[in-house]
């Protein structure tokens, strides 16, 4: 077929009529959403799956200090740190989401399932190890985080059916954008839930084409940075409360493992902000570390004690209101920067000085 790629008479384009032709780009549109939405569900898990090789690193070393007192033999116990993925819905979204995961990740493929009424279709998956069934209720007792990638006009039928089976830690990440995150909650009787929220400008960029692989897109450096969750690069911009989710979901997974909040915030710090600090003590510049008080009030923060978890956060109320997260976020362009960088590395593409995407708060209403 590669011989083939470039011929006209087998593109898109070629059997619209021309007074057609100006609805094009809405395919483009389409195109560059499931991008950008691919590239932010695959950052999010990257932080979880760093997140838990830290809770793995962390309970090595205390096994390695707690021995048998007659064998000397450390206790094996079983490894529950593991990231697990689950998606439900086999469509287009759903498959590219599960190839993105896959690759660029990674995700192995015995921690990746996908539920969908015609799991007969999803053969390619099946080929690679990938469990792929019609029973969302145990796909959702087993994951940790759950990918809702089906039709608004399923989500009420898919949420009665899983709302008994969701434990407390799992977390909803939900592409449905015709049902408002109050909704969800709603239905889900849930709070640990996520929603990105994009908005797109009407000259949209013509980065994104329309028949590129997304795993292909998102390792060209243009593409990726207009991926950026501060760039607006690209015509297609992310309401940047879901960031602030983003690190209160990373939190609620350390609280669920009654992790210090003193612990917490030595690991946001290692996660997010150990290559600034290096630069910042190689160029001698001052640079602020997560406190307390940047995830919750100072009252708060005053009152808690060290080896105190941080309080289960409400997901769905950070992504709707103020919190002391969102202060930080707008005003630290440091961080902005950081965070630009950060992302970039964790898909493999350094940026250069000149490389460095204008930023943008992404405040739109929900």
């Amino acid at each position: 077929m590669d011989m083939l790629e470039d011929l006209e008479t087998l593109q898109f384009e070629y059997g619209i009529q021309e007074e057609d032709h100006s609805w094009l780009y809405l395919l483009g549109r389409s195109h560059g959403l499931t991008t950008k939405a691919c590239a932010h569900a695959t950052f999010f898990c990257k932080l979880l799956h760093n997140l838990r090789e830290s809770f793995s690193r962390k309970s090595l070393q205390e096994k390695q200090t707690s021995r048998c007192p007659l064998t000397g033999l450390r206790e094996d116990t079983p490894d529950d740190d593991e990231l697990k993925v689950g998606i439900i819905g086999g469509g287009h979204l759903g498959k590219q989401l599960a190839h993105t995961l896959l690759q660029l990740v990674p995700i192995p493929a015995d921690s990746l399932r996908i539920s969908t009424r015609r799991p007969e279709a999803l053969d390619e998956f099946k080929k690679l190890g990938i469990q792929c069934f019609y029973h969302n209720s145990s796909l959702v007792e087993w994951a940790n985080v759950i990918f809702l990638c089906c039709l608004p006009s399923q989500l009420s039928n898919i949420c009665v059916e899983i709302q008994t089976s969701l434990g407390k830690a799992c977390i909803v990440y939900s592409f449905v954008a015709a049902v408002p995150l109050p909704r969800l909650k709603l239905l889900l009787n849930h709070t640990n839930v996520l929603r990105p929220q994009y908005q797109c400008v009407e000259d949209l960029a013509s980065i994104w084409g329309t028949n590129k692989e997304i795993t292909a897109a998102l390792q060209d450096p243009v593409v990726l940075q207009a991926t950026c969750p501060y760039s607006p690069a690209g015509g297609i911009i992310l309401n940047i409360k879901w960031l602030e989710g983003v690190f209160y979901a990373a939190i609620n997974v350390c609280t669920a493992k009654d992790m210090p909040h003193s612990q917490v915030l030595q690991l946001l710090n290692e996660l997010f902000l150990s290559k600034h600090f290096e630069a910042c003590e190689k160029d001698r510049v001052s640079f602020q570390k997560f406190q307390a008080q940047d995830f919750v009030s100072k009252a708060y923060a005053k009152n808690l004690s060290r080896k105190r978890p941080f309080p289960w956060f409400d997901l769905t109320a950070v992504q709707l209101k103020e919190t002391p997260f969102s202060q930080y976020l707008s005003h630290s362009t440091t961080f902005q920067d950081n965070l630009t960088h950060l992302y970039c590395d964790s898909f493999g593409i350094t940026l250069t000085k000149e490389q460095e995407p204008e930023v943008s708060t992404g405040s739109s209403s929900q």
